[in-house]
């Protein structure tokens, strides 16, 4: 039997933690391990409880959830959580100071109940969760706050690999990366793992930053 995604929820609205722990404690490969309304409960739970993903909201009082993610799995913790972030605030700015916190993934609360599940699922397994369209809005956006740290001649990536990561840094998705490239979708699955573990990435929204400090896109 596989193992069930661990869950922890944060949210300092009390009918929205108990709809959140409901829909998800309802799945048969999802367990929630505890619940808490504020970011610093979320970090101290975090430590005791070990759980997979955490569901983090932003605006709460104590520690806000952009906080609290950085605590969780910002750069230089050791053991970070996977942490997805779900606010009722859709605005550029949150999304992305959460991911550059170290957030794997955001979604809004009015979002259906099978996207939070799915969301949970696909942080779970490492990969992030942001839509190609929200990764070149906050590029477009944001990108100038990114400076360059290096150029792309020290990146240790083959011509092809370093190909599809100018791609993924721009907000293709997989099946835009084969379409642009000719080449299969397995293929350029292939070439993100093989990237991420090259640049020893967490996922594709670190891939991006690290595109863009490297100068490989302006």
């Amino acid at each position: 039997m596989t193992a069930q995604i661990r869950v922890l929820v944060c949210d300092d609205q009390a009918l929205i933690r108990t709809g959140f722990a409901t829909i998800i404690d309802a799945q048969p490969d999802m367990e929630i391990v505890g619940e808490c309304g504020d970011g610093q409960a979320a970090v101290d739970l975090a430590a005791r409880l070990n759980p997979d993903v955490v569901v983090m909201d932003v605006r709460m009082p104590i520690l806000d959830g952009i906080k609290a993610t950085r605590l969780l799995a910002g750069a230089g913790i050791a053991q970070p959580v996977k942490v997805l972030v779900v606010t009722t605030f859709n605005l550029d700015e949150y999304v992305y100071e959460a991911l550059r916190a170290g957030a794997s993934g955001f979604l809004l609360k009015d979002a259906p109940p099978a996207q939070l599940l799915h969301g949970i699922r696909t942080v779970a397994t490492g990969a992030a969760l942001l839509a190609p369209e929200v990764t070149r809005k906050l590029v477009g956006q944001y990108a100038a706050r990114i400076r360059p740290e290096g150029g792309a001649g020290e990146v240790p990536l083959a011509p092809r690999e370093l190909e599809v990561l100018r791609l993924i840094a721009e907000g293709f998705s997989n099946s835009e990366i084969a379409a642009e490239l000719v080449i299969s979708q397995e293929t350029v699955k292939t070439y993100v793992s093989r990237i991420l573990t090259k640049l020893d990435l967490r996922d594709r929204v670190q891939a991006v930053v690290y595109a863009y400090r490297r100068g490989i896109v302006v």
